[in-house]
């Protein structure tokens, strides 16, 4: 995997999916764009931004933004990667839920994960 494809010194792009808090949805977990920053949610929630924004930008590297995880997804080839450090924060606030964000997880948010 080119170096190119990662940019170790972007910020993620906030504590959440940004589409998911855009449009009031909710997500299961977090995954980060190695590339960008941008924070989007993972294929087993509901709306699948993460994977999204790899097809539509090209970023094929993400990192998981959950807490106590530091493992990188290639979505052009399905498989586990490898990859730098990336700069603080590294995973969600701990205090927020997952799923999450607190207060738009409906109660039977099991049934929605794919």
């Amino acid at each position: 995997m080119s170096d190119s494809v990662i940019d170790p010194i972007v910020a993620p792009s906030g504590t959440g999916c940004v589409e998911c808090l855009e449009h009031d949805g909710w997500w299961f977990h977090l995954r980060r764009c190695a590339t960008c920053g941008h924070v989007g949610c993972c294929d087993s929630s509901p709306m699948q931004h993460a994977s999204a924004h790899a097809a539509e930008t090209g970023h094929p590297l993400a990192r998981s933004f959950e807490p106590d995880e530091s493992w990188f997804w290639n979505y052009q080839t399905n498989e586990f990667a490898a990859g730098p450090e990336l700069s603080p924060p590294a995973h969600r606030p701990r205090s927020q839920p997952a799923p999450g964000p607190a207060g738009r997880v409906p109660s039977d948010w099991r049934k929605h994960l794919h």
